[in-house]
């Protein structure tokens, strides 16, 4: 495990407020506010004129604005299985999804699916590391800890929302990213167990 967090900072961001956490190694958590397993209120101090907090706040404008961001270095806290998981995450380019399975297939561990579909859900660095681009068996959204809206609009962003659940271009389906509010049933969800 990774020591703890020493400093925070947060930003607003078009999908809500994000925390930002570091440990003296390198970013150590990325979270939406209402997300599953956010940490709450850090006993860490506020330091929003930390070099890497100011540099992952520009990583997230630029993302957000349909940028390539340049990642900070990462040092989340997981066991050592979790690390690998949240590695193989991280090979997925932009713009490009993978199942579940399919990343147990590359992690030389098919049979684990529900394992690494666990990993996938306790990342604790959204967006950057990338476990909304981690699908169901069938292609569908399922299972993100910042919520299916928001999974949906960092794929739409990426150009990685599948074709199927595309919209057409002469319509905008109800469940739009841009118009939908999460609800009771998109918040809290977890890669499936």
């Amino acid at each position: 495990m990774k020591p703890t967090h020493t400093a925070w900072t947060d930003t607003d961001t078009p999908l809500g407020r994000l925390l930002i956490a570091r440990n003296a190694e390198g970013l150590s958590g990325l979270w939406f506010e209402d997300q599953k397993y956010h940490p709450g209120a850090l006993s860490a101090p506020r330091v929003d004129d930390d070099a890497l907090l100011r540099d992952t706040v520009a990583a997230m404008k630029d993302y957000f604005a349909g940028r390539a961001a340049t990642l900070p270095p990462m040092s989340p806290s997981g066991t050592a299985f979790q690390q690998a998981v949240w590695q193989a995450l991280l090979g997925i380019p932009a713009g490009e999804t993978v199942t579940y399975g399919q990343l147990a297939a590359r992690l030389g561990r098919p049979d684990a699916v529900r394992a690494v579909a666990a990993a996938v859900g306790r990342n604790p660095v959204s967006v950057l590391i990338p476990c909304h681009r981690v699908l169901g068996a069938d292609g569908s959204l399922t299972g993100y800890a910042g919520g299916l809206h928001r999974k949906e609009a960092l794929l739409t962003i990426e150009g990685g929302l599948p074709a199927k659940l595309r919209p057409s271009p002469t319509e905008t389906p109800p469940g739009n990213a841009a118009t939908r509010r999460p609800g009771k049933h998109d918040n809290n969800q977890e890669a499936p167990a």
